[in-house]
């Protein structure tokens, strides 16, 4: 038995048993995380580079890179690190600094793609306001409520978090440090402040998704509404990769979550985490650029002219 106050490390999940596969999940993840850089980073600097890019849309797309960006370097080195030199080790701050730095990315991408489903909303249903609701002062606001949400949610489940006493070892069943990984190992009399803050981010995530849900409802009655049949696949084509990274993202984590424990095992809940917290970064970039043009043209003009200059 031990306590918090005693704890200087925790033990991550192994990936591997044997050397041959902890080096392939090294190059697995090495692979993932160079492709989520460079497609981020060419988004960030194509739309920070062309001016005809600095719209509403692009300008939250520019944000959702970034979360991406932040997420997935937050718990992929340390897992390649451990998979490298065959160790599990991460300290208590450095535990601390990746659940916080997690939620902060991961709420920040949540909270940023329900405002892309309000542009979208904005841009079909209300084509004559656009400019009015959504300005650069009001695109700022919201970009920046966002970020500054995801912070107080982070900071406040981290601090709650790592205030309970751990009274069950050091291990934790995830190869990154999250939540529900550091509640298995508390004491179970000291959930209940836990619960209800975790209960509380439930509920406003679950208002997102019902805003989400009820602005697509009013987007694909207006889309129906169009008398052409090339204007409904225009305005549908606009939807399309916002609602593909959605999907994605929000599919992954509650299966994750929220699957039956009868279908818990070691090596399904490390593929799921991997699922829901390294691969959408990866694709969000790939789905945004395969499907709408404009960036895709603006991406290999970034491309093009770098070969140039080189």
């Amino acid at each position: 038995m031990s306590n918090s106050s005693s704890i200087s490390h925790f033990l991550l999940l192994a990936l591997a048993d044997t050397r041959q596969l902890q080096l392939l999940h090294f190059c697995l993840f090495l692979g993932i995380s160079l492709a989520a850089l460079l497609g981020n980073g060419l988004i960030i600097s194509t739309i920070a580079c062309g001016h005809h890019l600095h719209t509403p849309m692009f300008f939250f797309l520019l944000n959702l890179a970034l979360s991406d960006l932040g997420s997935i370097c937050t718990t992929v080195p340390k897992a390649m690190h451990n998979s490298l030199w065959d160790t599990r080790n991460i300290s208590y701050i450095g535990c601390t600094a990746q659940l916080f730095f997690f939620m902060f990315f991961i709420s920040a991408e949540y909270f940023l793609l329900t405002i892309m489903c309000y542009d979208r909303y904005v841009s079909i249903c209300k084509p004559l306001h656009y400019g009015t609701l959504l300005g650069s002062r009001a695109c700022a606001h919201m970009a920046a409520a966002a970020w500054a949400s995801a912070f107080l949610n982070a900071l406040l489940l981290t601090g709650n978090t790592f205030s309970l006493p751990l009274c069950h070892g050091n291990a934790l069943g995830q190869f990154f440090c999250e939540i529900p990984q550091i509640l298995k190992i508390s004491c179970s009399k000291s959930h209940l402040r836990e619960f209800g803050l975790i209960v509380l981010s439930v509920c406003f995530g679950l208002g997102c998704f019902m805003f989400i849900v009820f602005s697509y409802v009013q987007i694909f009655r207006a889309v129906l509404r169009i008398p052409s049949e090339q204007g409904r696949h225009k305005a549908f084509s606009t939807c399309l990769p916002h609602l593909a990274v959605l999907s994605l993202f929000i599919s992954t984590g509650m299966f994750t979550h929220l699957k039956p424990p009868s279908m818990s095992s070691s090596s399904l809940d490390l593929a799921l985490s991997v699922l829901y917290s390294v691969v959408p970064p990866a694709l969000n970039p790939l789905i945004y650029s395969l499907r709408n043009q404009e960036l895709k043209a603006a991406v290999k003009r970034q491309i093009t002219g770098w070969f140039r200059k080189h």
